[in-house]
């Protein structure tokens, strides 16, 4: 098998939307013995699938048909084409996916897991250069995407700020975008206005990716999200479909919730409480598009009316920098998802994530550290996640995704078998 055995149980898993209980079932073995098979390989309770195991699966997806998923058919046509905009290899908006697109992508990203996990390294990138142009504040994102780019062997050039640009000189961003493309082979640009990345992404023919437009779209943001909602819905046997999902906090200029809204209403029967303060509720646009599919959409101002049953949970911060006015000041204490109404509200299997950053600070009221041990909360298992999306974003933009299987080579480092300190606690979770 030229794929690892976790991407390949998994693609399975997707192509069947079958949850992990019922494929346990299907391919006759205990769900126990699936989840070992599913963790990483440096985990000490993973086990090397048996061969037959994966003959029978290879049948049941019709004689190996998976693997298809690396090597698109000539009807389809290369991801990087179905995902085009006007023909540039570019992601500027979710809107460029479908349901099936959506999923391809993760395949590829469930490829890049034992690089994401630093048991493999490849170089299909090597002489490529990335330009990752922030002019406005970003730590996770920008370091998310050079961290991509360099572990499939490419180099970054980072520029922050306004400051330090020549756009603070009054370049356009016509000129700005057509002189960068003359020095890298591909772009994320971060850009406070609405529309701007668009802009960019008109005047090159080379990949550029939204990092986030102001309070318009953060497509990879998106992408990393819905990846983690189907990774920890496999874990716990539930579909997508028919799912319940609260979004919670200011989602007027949360550009993460309206991506990621967009790419969740691609599935079925999909239920969405929207819980916001007042003055800060979704765009009512972003709510028509999202009601196909025989979605329900409901807008509430009660809390815990807003979480109660929610499979998903997604909180977002208040985005001050973005009022015009000092409309409003933050949530109050009564808006502040914390452990007690989780509890009260929600059930033992409830995932509970945030794009980050968290406003940490007393009297913020934004996610309570004291879920940080709740093996519910997904913000860290969701933020790693950045890193297998983001580099098969790059391999698919650029051409390159199936070269990454046969190219990798195991690492000479050695490396923590958690990476934070607390991890440990939520060990066996895949």
């Amino acid at each position: 098998m030229t794929i690892s055995q976790q991407a390949f149980l998994r693609d399975a898993m997707r192509r069947l939307n079958l949850t992990r209980d019922v494929f346990a079932t299907r391919i006759g073995v205990k769900r126990r013995a699936l989840d070992t098979w599913l963790l990483p390989e440096g985990s000490q309770e993973f086990r090397a699938m048996p061969e037959v195991v994966q003959r029978f699966v290879s049948e049941i997806v019709q004689n190996g048909v998976l693997l298809e998923k690396y090597t698109q058919s000539v009807q389809d046509g290369p991801l990087r084409d179905r995902i085009a905009v006007e023909g540039k290899h570019q992601l500027v908006s979710v809107d460029q996916f479908t349901r099936e697109s959506v999923e391809d992508l993760f395949r590829v990203a469930d490829m890049m897991q034992p690089i994401a996990r630093r048991q493999k390294i490849s170089r299909v990138l090597e002489g490529a250069v990335l330009g990752n142009l922030f002019f406005e504040a970003s730590t996770r994102t920008r370091v998310s995407f050079g961290s991509a780019f360099c572990r499939l062997g490419g180099s970054v050039c980072d520029t922050t700020g306004f400051t330090f640009s020549s756009m603070a000189k009054g370049e356009s961003i016509y000129d700005t975008s057509r002189v960068m493309s003359g020095y890298v082979d591909a772009m994320v640009i971060r850009h406070p206005d609405q529309g701007s990345v668009a802009e960019f992404a008109r005047a090159t023919n080379i990949p550029v990716v939204n990092g986030g437009d102001g309070p318009g779209e953060h497509p990879s943001q998106a992408l990393l999200d819905l990846y983690t909602i189907l990774t920890e819905f496999s874990r716990l046997g539930k579909l997508l479909d028919g799912a319940h999902i609260a979004m919670v906090g200011d989602l007027k200029y949360g550009r993460t919730v309206h991506s990621l809204i967009k790419l969740l209403a691609l599935y079925k029967g999909v239920k969405f409480s929207l819980v916001s303060p007042r003055g800060l509720e979704m765009p009512s646009y972003i709510i028509e598009q999202a009601s196909r599919n025989g979605n329900v959409i409901e807008q509430k101002s009660s809390l815990g009316e807003g979480l109660a049953g929610a499979d998903v949970i997604y909180a977002t911060r208040v985005q001050k920098e973005r009022f015009a006015n000092e409309e409003n000041e933050g949530y109050t204490p009564d808006f502040q998802i914390n452990r007690a109404i989780i509890d009260e509200y929600c059930g033992p299997d409830t995932i509970v994530m945030h794009p980050l950053p968290r406003d940490s600070r007393p009297g913020a009221n934004d996610l309570s550290v004291d879920l940080n041990h709740d093996p519910r909360l997904a913000i860290f298992r969701q933020t790693d996640n950045g890193i297998p999306i983001r580099m098969a974003i790059f391999a698919v933009l650029l051409g390159v995704e199936g070269l990454v299987q046969h190219s990798m080579r195991d690492v000479t480092w050695q490396h923590p078998t958690h990476i934070g300190p607390d991890d440990s606690a939520f060990h066996g979770l895949d």
